[in-house]
């Protein structure tokens, strides 16, 4: 299969390329040799490599400190690149696409565990509106594709909250899991008694390995046809952020305190898909939390060294 992915050298996209059956031919163009805000050289690109299909896990992507700092960029940018890389493929004639969503798409007091059908049936989370109103925007363009031409095929998958190899460390940048790693190794490495957590620590969240997502997507590469519309693809579990930070401090090997910081936000309470559908499509998520952070620390530590 000749496959079209943009984001290759994202964190999704370097697990995919990693993950998918070898004779396949991939196209997996960088940022320095195609930039996906330009709508025509993104037709042509794909115009002109004829794939398959085309998997879109491009975006802008950052933690919560990043999407309240630059709400306007994040839904500018995820917008545009949405609605080229989907619009593109469709006058191509490309009669498959895979579009990663986020589950920051669902409202912000909608029931968990979040289900498919409860996309755009309540407020957003306003710490990530920006960017939940892009992926929503971009997965409501692949359904109505596919409502106006049967033969097209263009779904959305809902991952959870990501981490692993490849993953951004930079504190102003990164989501929950590699910020802490890196906070928790700076302490660790400083001799630092106490490491601040904002918000009350309660709050749940539910992370997946990225290697485990680029596994769903390589299996459904290979059953697309069978897949739903939209489907979450997630561990069916969450745990507060003081248990991640419990097992992070564990696996950096830093013996100190925390302390919470009540007067920073924490985000939506709650955050657990629904992997009801997942369980009936045929798959099932492999990597164990303490596996995954060790993974992905021993990744980060390789980073240090090269820098």
């Amino acid at each position: 299969m000749r496959i079209f992915l943009t984001g290759a050298g994202g964190l999704v996209g370097r697990n995919i390329l990693e993950n998918l059956r070898e004779d396949h031919e991939v196209f997996a163009p960088l940022r320095s040799e195609l930039d996906l805000m330009d709508s025509n050289a993104t037709l042509g690109l794909i115009k002109s490599t004829k794939p398959d299909m085309v998997i879109h896990s491009a975006g802008l992507v950052g933690g919560i400190q990043a999407n309240i700092r630059e709400p306007v960029r994040f839904l500018v940018e995820n917008l545009q690149l949405g609605l080229n890389v989907v619009q593109a493929a469709y006058e191509a004639g490309i009669p498959r696409l895979i579009n990663l969503g986020s589950s920051c798409m669902y409202p912000r007091d909608a029931k968990n565990p979040l289900s498919e059908d409860s996309v755009l049936k309540g407020e957003l989370e306003p710490t990530n509106e920006g960017y939940a109103i892009a992926k929503i925007a971009t997965q409501r363009l692949c359904s109505y594709i596919g409502r106006e031409n049967s033969e097209i095929k263009y779904s959305t998958i809902i991952p959870c909250n990501l981490y692993g190899r490849w993953d951004k460390f930079d504190p102003l940048h990164s989501h929950m899991i590699p910020a802490v790693i890196r906070k928790l190794h700076n302490a660790k490495t400083s001799g630092a008694k106490s490491v601040d957590i904002w918000g009350s620590g309660k709050a749940r969240r539910e992370f997946m390995y990225a290697g485990d997502l680029a596994d769903f997507i390589s299996y459904a590469v290979e059953h697309l046809e069978q897949m739903p519309e939209i489907l979450n693809v997630g561990l069916g579990l969450d745990y507060s952020i003081d248990e991640y930070y419990k097992a992070i401090a564990e696996v950096v090997g830093y013996d100190g305190t925390f302390v919470h910081d009540l007067t920073k936000p924490e985000g939506m309470n709650q955050k657990l898909v629904d992997i009801t559908k997942l369980t009936s499509f045929g798959w099932k998520s492999k990597t164990k939390l303490v596996e995954g952070l060790r993974l992905t620390y021993d990744f980060f530590l390789t980073q240090e060294f090269e820098r």
